[in-house]
């Protein structure tokens, strides 16, 4: 299959150090009452809020929420960026890449379009085991670790014990860069779902550079 998959399944769905543990694992929380100005002062301070937006909820989804909400809406936005990351991937490698032998008995790899077209050729059994499979990973295997930061999943980790010998400085550096990356792969995915709608060409900027300098940018 392709990582398109991915793109699909972000389109769809469209922590200063350790935070408390919220009811979004299933764990009971017991939260102060808080004014919402005072709420509002501690998730300023949270990782995310940073220059040059700092705190930004233009939509108001924190306006007077408790900390549960806002560990909810943290580990949402976490898994988001990651399918996006992978998305962003997925996209680029199907772009240049095609695996060998068939999709099904009469469809080539080969010959399967790139970004949201594929959907068109997979046909219904395909996308069935695609949400299938999405399902799956959802209820059974991408679960929130109980009691720690919004987005943690070390339990399927292979890579807990290294990041178990980081500092807290440390750890909150990566965790900042992650969430940044991912935010900057949502926007990615989604302007080349909109390129791809609007006229066929995803990667825009192989004609903003230009068919000489853009040849260095192909993907």
């Amino acid at each position: 299959m392709k990582c398109t998959i991915a793109m699909l399944a972000a389109c769809a769905a469209g922590a200063n150090a350790f935070v408390a543990p919220s009811a979004f694992n299933g764990a009971a929380v017991a939260t102060r009452a808080q004014s919402s100005s005072a709420m509002k002062m501690s998730f300023e301070n949270e990782l995310g809020a940073q220059p040059p937006l700092g705190f930004w909820d233009p939509l108001y989804w924190l306006e007077d929420a408790d900390q549960e909400r806002f560990d909810r809406l943290r580990y949402v936005e976490i898994k988001h960026g990651r399918i996006c990351m992978l998305a962003i991937l997925g996209h680029i490698t199907q772009e240049n890449v095609r695996l060998p032998g068939n999709l099904n008995f009469e469809t080539p790899f080969a010959d399967m379009p790139n970004g949201l077209t594929a959907i068109s050729k997979m046909g219904p059994f395909g996308v069935a085991q695609i949400v299938a499979f999405i399902g799956f990973l959802e209820l059974f295997v991408m679960k929130q670790k109980e009691g720690s930061f919004p987005g943690d999943m070390s339990r399927i980790n292979p890579f807990e014990k290294q990041w178990e010998s980081f500092d807290e400085e440390t750890k909150l550096r990566k965790r900042a860069i992650e969430l940044n990356n991912g935010r900057a792969a949502q926007m990615g995915i989604f302007a080349l779902v909109i390129h791809e709608i609007l006229d066929g060409e995803p990667y825009i900027i192989n004609k903003i550079v230009g068919d000489t300098i853009g040849n260095v940018f192909t993907f």
